[in-house]
């Protein structure tokens, strides 16, 4: 399955901001559908709402879990502002991953 064009950008920037050696991105915003949330929001016809979100990245390394996801939002600022309602997060050094 290809991804949409929000998923195409989050991969892009976290790529460059990132240079990781592993992404998966889950688009689960089917999960949500029906789903009211605080502010009226839902999940939007279409999907690219809710993420699921595996990195692995030499960049992590040193940071803890808090610092990753502060990195990761900062990265997809505007994604997050708009489109993306949602994403979880699992943030790991390659050797976490290892480990895994």
């Amino acid at each position: 399955m290809s991804d949409g064009p929000i998923a195409t950008v989050i991969r892009e920037k976290l790529t460059l901001a990132f240079a990781p050696q592993r992404i998966e991105l889950e688009d689960d915003s089917w999960k949500h559908a029906g789903h009211h949330h605080e502010g009226g929001m839902d999940a939007k016809d279409g999907g690219e709402s809710h993420f699921q979100l595996t990195i692995v990245s030499a960049a992590f390394e040193g940071q803890g879990r808090v610092a990753r996801q502060r990195a990761i939002n900062a990265a997809l600022k505007d994604e997050l502002a708009g489109p993306v309602h949602a994403l979880a997060v699992r943030a790991m050094t390659p050797a976490e991953a290892a480990r895994a």
